[in-house]
């Protein structure tokens, strides 16, 4: 369906609803919205798709109005709201010595997910060469390969999240980037702790563990980032040094940051990918039988697979200035939340969005937001999905589902299984 061209003719923001703040509430703050956000999702979309909450901010359901947001140059991302980030410590009871250790860490943010034009338009052209869509195709085979090494070994019963679904994308921008692979079972566990820090409900011990984290990376990334300095080789890193070191100005602070989102988003989106994916297809036993009929369908399937149950589902940006939006006053510092999973299944986009149809045709989700801040590694991640599910279906004979209900990881912002077994059938 046609999206309209302009924001402020297409939105009509509820300015107050107690329903809808209760909903949104049991959305990101009960483990039960965390685990199934869909139903709530629909009643969002049905009851008012764009709301403002008390605290201020905007929350968007709607597909059309998310992309055009993400879109709209006049917001972007949060890089100077101390205010809000003090309030938020003070909530989770942090003495004023880790408030102010905070601070310090994230006003030294360089890294592409906090950054806006200009600094966001350099930074992101020094990066991009190594991920434009004809440099990650090159890849294929490779990727292949790597998948096939890691299948040869697994049959019967399997959790696929520990044994394929981290180990394939770990491996993929290991390698891309330069990371050694004695090093890469240390950075696992340390990149699982900062992603929390994207949740909007945190507690005090899981913000000191992500905050503790960043920082032994940044240590060992500093560390490698000193021995490619020395002796440079084939890499993301070495590139990325010759870039800082040449006639770009890509300071040290932004090289370490640009490094430790490259490596995290590198391998945690597509994990989620893998995991939230076959999970999806073998509870749809048809769309699995259609795919194993038809593995070339594997890029048409990975993008309803995004769709279906997005890696990520919510992304923000803040009012860069005052503005108008169909009449409505939107305050500079404003946030706006754009739910994308639930836009993934908003029923004016497409239809009939709770179902799992791998032939859909309706155009991209919004799974890797959109406009300038649109995901840098989408390519790697959908040609690694592309990979997985058509080798999953042509290696075996059948793959059945062990736990019907998987344990998921609490969160919202990044969903994400925590074990799938399944049973591989070999032919």
């Amino acid at each position: 369906m046609a999206a309209s061209n302009s924001l402020d003719d297409s939105l009509d923001i509820t300015l107050s609803d107690p329903s809808l703040d209760e909903l949104f509430m049991s959305l990101v703050g009960t483990p039960e919205g965390r685990k199934n956000p869909y139903p709530i999702y629909r009643q969002l979309l049905e009851m008012g798709p764009a709301f403002k909450l008390p605290m201020g901010s905007i929350v968007l359901t709607k597909y059309d109005h998310c992309r055009q947001l993400l879109r709209d140059n006049r917001f972007g991302k949060d890089t100077n709201n101390p205010d809000e980030r003090r309030q938020r410590a003070e909530l989770m009871g942090l003495t004023q010595d880790e408030i102010e250790d905070a601070a310090k860490f994230f006003e030294n943010r360089g890294s592409l997910l906090f950054l806006n034009p200009p600094d966001h338009t350099r930074l992101r052209s020094l990066i991009s060469r190594a991920f434009t869509p004809r440099t990650i195709e090159k890849m294929r085979e490779h990727v292949v390969q790597i998948t096939q090494d890691i299948l040869k070994d697994l049959e019967n019963e399997v959790d696929i999240m520990e044994k394929l679904a981290w180990i394939l994308p770990a491996t993929v921008i290991s390698e891309l980037l330069g990371v050694p692979q004695d090093q890469r079972e240390t950075f696992r566990p340390l990149v699982r702790a900062t992603t929390m820090l994207l949740e909007p409900v945190l507690s005090r011990d899981d913000f000191l563990m992500a905050i503790e984290a960043f920082k032994q990376i940044n240590a060992m990334l500093t560390d490698l980032v000193n021995l490619r300095r020395m002796s440079p080789k084939d890499d993301l890193i070495s590139l990325l040094i010759a870039a800082r070191d040449g006639n770009d100005s890509l300071s040290e602070m932004e090289l370490i940051s640009t490094c430790q989102l490259l490596y995290a988003a590198g391998f945690e989106t597509t994990t989620n990918l893998i995991g939230n994916g076959l999970y999806a297809l073998l509870t749809h036993r048809s769309q699995f039988e259609l795919l194993k009929s038809n593995p070339e369908l594997c890029h048409p399937a990975v993008e309803e697979l995004l769709r279906f149950d997005s890696p990520v589902q919510f992304d923000a940006r803040t009012a860069m200035e005052d503005a108008d939006i169909n009449g409505q006053f939107v305050p500079q510092g404003t946030i706006i939340l754009t739910i994308l999973g639930a836009a993934n299944h908003d029923f004016t986009h497409f239809k009939n969005p709770e179902d799992l149809n791998i032939i859909r045709d309706e155009g991209p989700p919004l799974s890797f937001a959109n406009g300038i801040h649109y995901c840098l590694g989408a390519p790697l991640a959908r040609l690694e999905g592309q990979v997985v599910f058509q080798q999953l279906v042509t290696q075996y004979k059948d793959i059945e589902l062990i736990d019907l209900d998987p344990p998921r990881r609490d969160t919202i912002i990044l969903r994400g299984i925590k074990e799938l077994k399944v049973n591989l059938i070999t032919r």
